[in-house]
């Protein structure tokens, strides 16, 4: 069993506190643009504007991430503080809601260069979960979005929390949400997948949603929601929506890859 007492902070500069999670986001986005330049990216049409994309995508994980989290998981405080809305330095950001403003990004873009937005989705998919795993760890790092109690060997006491031993659920994402997923999407891609738009984006969506939906069956609900419909997580509710949605796509684009 193992005690996690990390501090927060990673670094600090005069009175700046530089926190492992900024640095998370940060390493993500920077790894994720330099691989997509390098490796990922064969039009020359697409890559010459990624780098303005990016601006794009930052932003969408920005203020999607935030909204999400306001609208989905604390809906009630944020409606009676607007203010703390845009504090976004005292925590509080969603995956699904960032992967919203992604896509809305994506669209914006897209529209704006007359291109197919899959092109860019497909990209950003690949190399997404580069960032989850960042992330991920960051969370373990900072005991937020800890799991359930458990006596198994790898339990870990988070001492900032309480003196109960947990599951290390940002650990288990961080190797299905990010490793374990970013394989099955080099796989497919070495398969020839990345051929047919938008086939790599569900793909995305359905293992990323599953390991989530599962995972969260160890990882504590968000105290202010707690459990919901037939006692599922408001992260495991959101995660049917996009698997479904993923699930569409990946039909959806096969069946007409097949009909050319």
């Amino acid at each position: 069993m193992f005690i996690n007492n990390f501090d927060p902070v990673a670094v600090q500069i005069f009175s700046i506190d530089i926190k492992w999670y900024s640095l998370a986001y940060i390493v993500g986005i920077l790894l994720g643009w330099i691989l997509s330049k390098k490796i990922f990216i064969s039009d020359q049409n697409i890559k010459e504007k990624f780098d303005d994309f990016i601006t794009y995508i930052i932003l969408g994980i920005i203020v999607g991430g935030r909204l999400g989290y306001v609208f989905f998981y604390n809906f009630s405080y944020y409606s009676d503080n607007l203010l703390d809305v845009i504090k976004i330095w005292q925590g509080g950001m969603s995956f699904h809601g960032g992967l919203i403003g992604v896509i809305f990004a994506s669209f914006l873009f897209a529209k704006k260069n007359n291109q197919n937005i899959f092109s860019y989705l497909d990209i950003v998919s690949i190399v997404a979960p580069i960032g989850i795993f960042f992330g991920r760890i960051a969370n373990f790092i900072n005991s937020e979005l800890y799991g359930i109690e458990t006596n198994l060997p790898w339990a870990v006491k988070f001492i900032q929390i309480d003196d109960l031993y947990r599951h290390p659920s940002q650990l288990y994402e961080a190797l299905f949400e990010g490793l374990i997923l970013l394989v099955i999407l080099l796989y497919f891609r070495k398969k020839g997948f990345m051929k047919i738009p938008g086939f790599i984006s569900g793909l995305f969506l359905i293992f990323y949603s599953t390991f989530r939906f599962a995972i969260e069956f160890f990882r504590v609900p968000d105290e202010q929601i707690g459990y919901l419909f037939f006692n599922l997580t408001m992260g495991q509710l959101i995660s049917i929506v996009f698997l479904l949605i993923g699930t569409y796509l990946v039909i959806n684009k096969y069946e007409t890859n097949k009909e050319k």
